[in-house]
């Protein structure tokens, strides 16, 4: 074998790592699918799409690294990458069910957008009009939400009070902002800790639906909580 042959041998070795790497990536996305109960249809679930899109990045970045050896770059880095979009995802997940699990019957909506989780609690389980002070039944719900955030120390608690446009806007700007922080005092109190929790009062300014109607009003008077990896 000459020299030349010897070359095309190693770029041929060297471009099967590459397709074994996108390989992984593919492989990891499928295996994490699942059936939706709903529809029957089969969709990735959201720790294999980490898992897949980090041994993609990681693959990339190890084949960048390894410029000598570039397919087992790849290789190594779809092997990191994986491992890290993987588990964030993972972690989301078992959060996600769990606090879904929690919320039934509660009236409170559990969305998920990436890796972000965000609990829509509307007002007629949470306040009183133009009150700041949790009902009964938001206390409750609440409860369940500490108990699954006590459990994932690892996640940052995002909470947004909501108004609709009735009223002065500095008032609703106000009652917004100390609707969510009885939200926050609710979960410190229960055990979640103070510094992974913020608050924000946007008033009217973020709407859901339409002011025009007693239900669209109805709607946008809500606390959104959103649950991110720390």
């Amino acid at each position: 074998m000459d020299v030349r042959d010897a070359i095309e041998v190693f770029h041929m070795k060297e471009r099967r790592l590459f397709i074994v790497a996108g390989a992984v990536s593919a492989a990891l996305a499928l295996a994490a699918c699942t059936t939706n109960p709903y529809t029957g249809e089969r969709q990735a679930g959201k720790a294999g799409v980490g898992a897949g899109v980090g041994a993609a990045v990681g693959a990339g970045i190890g084949a960048a690294a390894a410029k000598k050896h570039r397919g087992r770059g790849a290789l190594i880095g779809a092997a990191s990458g994986a491992a890290l979009g993987g588990g964030v995802g993972y972690y989301m997940d078992v959060q996600e069910a769990k606090l879904r699990e929690k919320m039934q019957g509660t009236g409170v909506s559990v969305t998920r957008q990436g890796d972000a989780i965000i609990l829509n609690m509307p007002n007629n389980v949470t306040f009183d009009i133009d009150s700041s002070s949790l009902k009964p039944a938001g206390a409750n719900t609440l409860t369940g939400v500490a108990m699954v955030l006590k459990e994932y120390d690892q996640t940052g608690v995002n909470v947004v009070g909501h108004t609709d446009s009735t009223g002065g806007h500095a008032h609703n700007m106000k009652l917004s902002k100390k609707r969510a922080d009885s939200v926050a005092s609710s979960l410190i109190i229960q055990g979640v800790a103070a510094n992974r929790i913020r608050t924000a009062g946007v008033g009217p300014d973020d709407p859901i639906a339409s002011n025009s109607t007693a239900e669209g009003r109805a709607q946008n008077r809500r606390v959104e909580i959103t649950l991110t990896p720390l």
